[in-house]
């Protein structure tokens, strides 16, 4: 007979702890990535207003991937679940804050001769951390609201719209909040006020980009789960 833990580990699950799992991971690396602004292109600063170069910070090469696994989660497990994928992926980035900062407070064996380059990098973590937590709280939460509303009301074959419209909004709140909590008084207004318009429209165009992805990957995640359940059941 077998025991309680051999039963489990048999049982059929579906790919739910791997989603989240991934949306945890690209999170965490956005912000270590984000203690770096990128700037492309000639300098242009008509009437004083930073045009170019583009401003933004190394995470924008895998946050968006976050908000993709966001919409993945609220559309195929609801609100719910994916409200306890985001406090979960808060509560990580939280403590890796807070790790960090304390190593940086630490002494460090005269040997070393890091400390420096560790605080201007990683000392800064726990700043850009807090913007974004609370960029990414506001902003997930209300992709997943604004994304389930729309299914709850939308019509068949309007997923394109759902992971759109969600996107545009939470994306908004996201982006405003995260970048003035973590270079406000770090960065000139110009420089800022670019790095929030590029930012948005970055991530939003990236979504975009990639959404006939996203649009695959919703029924395939579906499938999974429904099979999970018919073979829990059989």
């Amino acid at each position: 007979m077998l025991g309680v833990s051999e039963r489990v580990d048999e049982s059929p699950r579906g790919v739910f702890d791997l989603v989240v799992a991934g949306f945890c991971a690209t999170l965490l690396i956005a912000n270590l990535a984000a203690t770096k602004l990128i700037a492309v292109g000639p300098v242009w600063e008509p009437l004083g207003i930073h045009v170019l170069p583009l401003v933004f910070d190394g995470g924008a090469l895998t946050f968006p991937l976050a908000y993709i696994l966001g919409d993945c989660l609220a559309e195929v497990y609801g609100f719910k679940r994916a409200r306890r994928a985001i406090v979960m992926g808060f509560v990580v980035s939280a403590v890796a804050a807070i790790v960090f900062l304390l190593v940086g407070w630490a002494p460090a064996d005269p040997s070393w001769g890091n400390q420096d380059a560790w605080m201007s990098v990683l000392g800064f973590v726990p700043r850009v951390v807090l913007g974004s937590l609370v960029g990414y709280l506001i902003g997930q939460l209300l992709n997943a609201k604004v994304l389930v509303y729309l299914r709850d009301r939308a019509r068949p074959g309007s997923l394109w719209f759902r992971l759109i419209g969600s996107t545009v909004v939470g994306e908004a709140a996201d982006t405003i909040l995260f970048c003035t909590i973590a270079y406000a008084l770090v960065v000139d207004w110009g420089t800022l006020g670019n790095y929030i318009v590029v930012g948005y429209l970055y991530k939003v165009g990236f979504e975009v980009i990639l959404l006939p992805i996203t649009l695959r990957i919703i029924p395939w995640l579906k499938r999974m789960e429904e099979n999970s359940i018919s073979q829990g059941g059989s």
